[in-house]
């Protein structure tokens, strides 16, 4: 397969920064910005703009890595959304057995929203390094100053809440218009907020108070293409990275993230060193993980 897409010398420099992450081999090519070689997948940045992308591979990277960048039909420097104000919302560590819940908002405008994606600014989940998603928020907070919020629900915060509500996607719905509330606080006039699709938009609607009702809505799948959307899922990620660093100094042990069979073997360990309770302070209880810890008898 082989395609072509147009992007700025910004998002040629963003593309770069995200394979190096991911350990691409760089070379010289004449005409070229650079020329990129990866798993079954070729890509060369010219100097007139044009990304060839080739390999038999070039549809998944154009589908996980260069779309999230840039967006589908339109450079996402230039794309209405990225640029008109407008927050972001996402969370981070929803799928983790262990450690925090982390929802984040950032607020951007067409000032600051060219600004987020010169610096590289994507969906958290194409950079794996821990230390570069510190990094990036770090820069972004830098660039929004105060316009951003982190809602912060550790575990035993978390458990308690879901024994409350009963249901993920309505604690999701609360977590992300207690965002937006924040948001407005600090920018009042902030006219649209944009969110991920995780449930009926009506969750989020119903969970805002009358100042939050007021805002135009918009939940989307693969939202953070969204410049907004994107700075959010990283702050959000940095909050769950340092929650889990809490609680890995607490408990001298580090956790994995997920909830497959090595998640398992930390419940083990955890159980064995600490007792059950000690899953109320470090673990989602709701979890099929932990009921499979129960039914192995490894909680009595």
């Amino acid at each position: 397969m082989s395609a072509v897409r147009v992007i700025t010398q910004q998002q040629s420099d963003a593309l770069r920064s995200i394979l190096e992450e991911k350990n691409w081999t760089f070379s010289d090519l004449p005409y070229a910005r650079w020329k990129a070689v990866g798993d079954k997948v070729n890509a060369v940045s010219y100097d007139s703009g044009k990304l060839v992308v080739q390999g038999a591979k070039a549809a998944e990277f154009i589908e996980f890595i260069l779309e999230p960048l840039i967006g589908v039909e339109l450079p996402a420097e230039t794309a209405p959304e990225n640029l008109s104000p407008h927050c972001g919302v996402d969370e981070s560590g929803k799928g983790d057995f262990f450690g925090p819940l982390i929802i984040a908002g950032v607020y951007v405008n067409e000032f600051t929203a060219p600004k987020l994606r010169a610096l590289g600014v994507c969906d958290s989940k194409m950079i794996k390094s821990d230390k570069k998603i510190c990094e990036l928020a770090q820069k972004i907070r830098e660039i929004v100053g105060t316009a951003y919020t982190v809602v912060t629900l550790p575990p035993a915060t978390y458990n308690r809440l879901y024994s409350q509500i009963g249901n993920l996607n309505r604690l999701l719905a609360w977590g992300h218009a207690r965002c937006i509330e924040n948001i407005l606080e600090k920018v009042p006039d902030c006219p649209h907020a944009l969110s991920d699709k995780f449930g009926d938009e009506s969750l989020i609607k119903r969970a805002l108070m009358e100042k939050g009702r007021k805002i135009r809505l918009e939940q989307r799948t693969k939202a953070e293409s969204d410049i907004a959307v994107a700075a959010a899922s990283i702050l959000a990620r940095e909050g769950f990275v340092n929650g889990c660093a809490k609680l890995s100094e607490r408990f001298g042990m580090e956790f994995t993230k997920g909830a497959g069979p090595k998640v398992k073997e930390n419940g083990r360990q955890l159980l064995a060193h600490y007792g059950a309770e000690a899953f109320t302070e470090c673990a989602k209880l709701h979890f099929k993980t932990y009921q499979e810890l129960l039914n192995e008898g490894e909680l009595l």
